[in-house]
């Protein structure tokens, strides 16, 4: 993991650009999301809006990554290679993005519903997303960054799911993984100290069963051990000197 850095107001405007365009990518790709669309055709859609706005895909070709977009389904917790693989009714699609333009980096990710979902699925989709704004309400001056994990674990684990703790989140800025790690998970008090001008992907990436994990043989995704559903919902914050600015917010996220 890189170094901590701190934001300038000219760097943060370009943040703010890269952070827009990536949260644009996202909705591409959940306006996608139906039965009988491949992951393949989402990755396309969502590589064509980031190039065409003079971007590039932060994921592809990222230490070989081949997508431009990681597509996960039901079990997939991260990292999902996208391909021919058809989404079908029932399945929740988790979709990570990230764009680079002007220098820097935007990191974003959601789950979304194919169709009628069951209602655990819905439940698990949602905490996963309340998740995150629970944790962000420490992502402020003078915290630390395990007061987000903690409020990140409490809420999800009290809603009787369970947390990835082998994958985190991290600083995002001129390169897409910066410091610190923003774990999901840890006792408040602890790690680097927030302070103006960070910019932190903060992401829950939340199993509905037991939260062991494994890699696949294509050494890329990830998926649930037990092969219980997972869900993954992320978003680059930015610490100011007051509530904290989600720089890939969209209507639809």
């Amino acid at each position: 993991m890189n170094m901590i850095t701190v934001k300038s107001p000219r760097e943060i405007k370009l943040m703010r650009d890269a952070c827009r365009l990536t949260a644009g990518a996202r909705s591409v790709g959940r306006r996608m999301v139906a039965p009988g669309v491949t992951t393949g055709e989402i990755d396309r859609a969502i590589h064509d809006y980031i190039v065409k706005a003079g971007a590039k895909p932060s994921f592809l070709g990222y230490n070989g990554f081949p997508g431009s977009a990681c597509v996960s389904v039901n079990d997939e917790v991260i990292h999902g290679i996208p391909g021919a693989r058809k989404v079908r009714e029932g399945d929740i699609v988790s979709i990570d993005v990230g764009a680079f333009i002007g220098g820097f980096n935007g990191d974003c990710a959601g789950t979304y519903p194919a169709g009628e979902v069951s209602e655990g699925s819905r439940l698990l989709i949602e905490a996963t997303r309340q998740a995150f704004f629970e944790g962000i309400r420490f992502a402020k001056v003078g915290y630390r960054v395990s007061d987000i994990s903690h409020a990140i674990q409490e809420y999800v684990e009290h809603r009787g799911f369970s947390l990835v703790r082998e994958y985190v989140g991290h600083g995002v800025g001129r390169n897409l993984h910066e410091g610190p790690e923003i774990p999901n998970f840890g006792t408040p008090g602890h790690g680097a100290r927030l302070v103006k001008g960070m910019t932190l992907a903060i992401e829950p990436m939340v199993i509905a069963g037991r939260r062991e994990i494994r890699v696949l043989d294509n050494d890329w995704t990830v998926v649930t051990i037990d092969g219980s559903f997972s869900a993954h919902y992320e978003n680059t914050v930015l610490i100011t000197d007051g509530e904290p600015e989600i720089l890939t917010a969209a209507e639809d996220m």
